[in-house]
């Protein structure tokens, strides 16, 4: 593609978010499926390129900053917790949809072999939590369903991209069983080595550098150091920027510093929509020429494929939840923390298994040219994967939100209980810690009645701002604010390895802190 169609294919996308975000929030429809709809129809504009997307963009380009953003912001002692149900939907339920799905295509879909059927069906088998997560946010859902549905989309995309790759690997040479559990074994258990070696690198690393925006690009080269290496030496990438997001995301503390932490938390918060929305976007600007390739074929028989490839995997995730899943309490072991969840909540859970970026991805990273894909038909691969994604995001995202409130899963209080449980605690914790300060004379007078003013009133209304700030500038001044902002930090890891409060719940007060460390606005400006 020459620089003026990439502008122009820049542009259409960048149109389309912004389009797609103003009628999401007026239609109340989920924002995905407005990005391929206004994404289908840009391409047909006159003068707009035909829009063809490298396998190896996709793959390196997407994948690695998708993945390691997810493993980064995981919840390590509510996934300890509920390790049990999350695996078994992570790694059971998504074997067995893959060659669920893989055996629905090899029905509809003519001269399709098993090989070539496993990793199209590995393409469906994760789940896509952002939809789901959002409305579960939005409706207060318990915190527990919302951790389960988190926690298994890490995994299960791990899972679904090794099995993928050894999909892919299978078709240009030959495998045998034996040959395929050496491989596999090799592939994961290298993966996550490398990755693990990656993030206690970058960790250490991280702690030297101070300046804020070489923090940022730092925590950008991480998710790619992970991947690519790993790729190259044949260990699995995916598993690689998993396991380095995740060690990272659990020693965020002294790892991003308090300047880098809000603007670094933008960056990405910001980057992962920008991909995300890209991939739906692109989807939906290779629709011309997806049509144009199905033109000489039977539609009826593509759509055939679509619908029942879709059916299989909601109704087995279902069926999973509702009759397979309560019997992961009674496997081997000694499970102290799973209890069983209430048949409501399992609905909800098997409700909540919406496909979306990470199918994209991988389905548009596939290889046209393997042995045992046909290149002529590569247009009607990315259209199955596409209609399947479509078809849960359309049926199950858009009744979520009913679902929820008639199983009296919604507008419950607890989160925002604990949230401000959490933020009453620690400016608690931040008085007595000036009481010890007065008496042991660390700090003057005049300082210490003017912190007393404020967090006492913040005690009282919690969230609201002061119309009187205590004066700023003085050395005593600010050493006296980074001590108590210290001790609040110490102070909610504290509730938070006693389970008293949610990861969420601490990343949120974390915030607040930072915008009161004196270390912060000093770096930024």
């Amino acid at each position: 593609m020459d620089p003026a169609s990439l502008f122009v294919v820049g542009l259409a996308i960048a149109v389309v978010v912004l389009l797609s975000r103003a009628l999401s929030a007026w239609m109340g429809m989920p924002e995905a499926i407005l990005l391929v709809i206004l994404g289908g129809m840009a391409g047909f504009l006159p003068g707009m390129p035909e829009t063809e997307v490298p396998p190896g963009v996709v793959l390196l380009g997407f994948l690695p900053p998708l993945i390691y953003h997810a493993a980064f912001f995981t919840a390590p002692r509510e996934m300890r917790a509920d390790a049990v149900p999350i695996i078994t939907l992570a790694v059971g339920l998504t074997a067995v949809t893959t060659f669920a799905a893989a055996a629905a295509m090899r029905w509809t879909v003519s001269g399709l072999g098993w090989a070539a059927a496993i990793a199209l069906g590995a393409a469906v088998a994760p789940t896509d939590p952002v939809a789901a997560i959002s409305i579960m946010k939005r409706l207060n859902a318990p915190p527990r369903i919302v951790t389960i549905v988190e926690g298994e989309s890490l995994i299960n995309d791990g899972v679904a991209l090794t099995a993928f790759g050894l999909a892919v690997e299978s078709l240009t040479r030959p495998f045998s069983f034996a040959h395929g559990v050496a491989r596999t074994a090799e592939v994961v258990v290298g993966g996550v080595a490398y990755g693990l070696v990656v993030g206690v690198v970058v960790a250490r690393l991280r702690r030297r550098i101070r300046d804020p925006s070489s923090q940022i690009i730092m925590s950008l080269l991480t998710p790619y150091l992970a991947f690519v290496p790993a790729d190259r030496v044949g260990f699995s990438g995916v598993l690689a920027a998993v396991a380095a997001g995740f060690y990272l995301g659990t020693r965020g503390e002294g790892v991003l510093q308090p300047a880098s932490r809000l603007p670094g938390q933008l960056f990405w918060r910001v980057l992962v929509f920008v991909l995300e929305s890209a991939l739906f976007v692109l989807l939906g600007l290779q629709i011309r020429a997806i049509l144009h390739e199905l033109s000489g074929r039977s539609w009826s028989r593509a759509v055939l494929g679509a619908v029942v490839v879709a059916a299989a995997i909601v109704v087995l995730r279902l069926a999973w939840t509702l009759l397979v899943f309560p019997l992961s309490r009674y496997l081997p072991g000694r499970h102290f923390t799973f209890d069983h969840l209430p048949w409501r909540e399992r609905l909800a859970i098997g409700w909540s298994g919406m496909r979306g970026a990470i199918s994209l991805a991988i389905v548009l990273s596939l290889p046209t040219t393997v042995p045992g894909l046909a290149p002529g038909r590569h247009g009607e691969r990315i259209f199955l994967i596409a209609a399947v994604v479509f078809i849960t995001l359309i049926g199950q995202a858009t009744t979520l939100p009913l679902l929820l409130r008639r199983l009296g899963l919604a507008e419950s209080d607890r989160l925002r209980i604990e949230l401000l449980d959490a933020r009453r605690t620690v400016l608690e914790a931040a008085l007595a810690r000036l009481d010890e300060l007065i008496e042991n004379c660390e700090v003057d007078e005049r300082t210490a009645r003017a912190y007393r003013r404020l967090y006492e009133d913040r005690l009282e209304r919690l969230r609201a701002e002061l119309d009187e700030e205590p004066e700023e500038g003085t050395a005593d001044s600010v050493v006296l604010r980074r001590e108590l902002v210290r001790t609040q930090r110490e102070k909610l890891r504290r509730l938070y390895r006693k389970g008293r409060v949610s990861a969420d719940v601490m990343r949120t007060v974390d915030r607040w802190l930072d915008l009161e460390d004196p270390d912060v606005h000093k770096d930024v400006d």
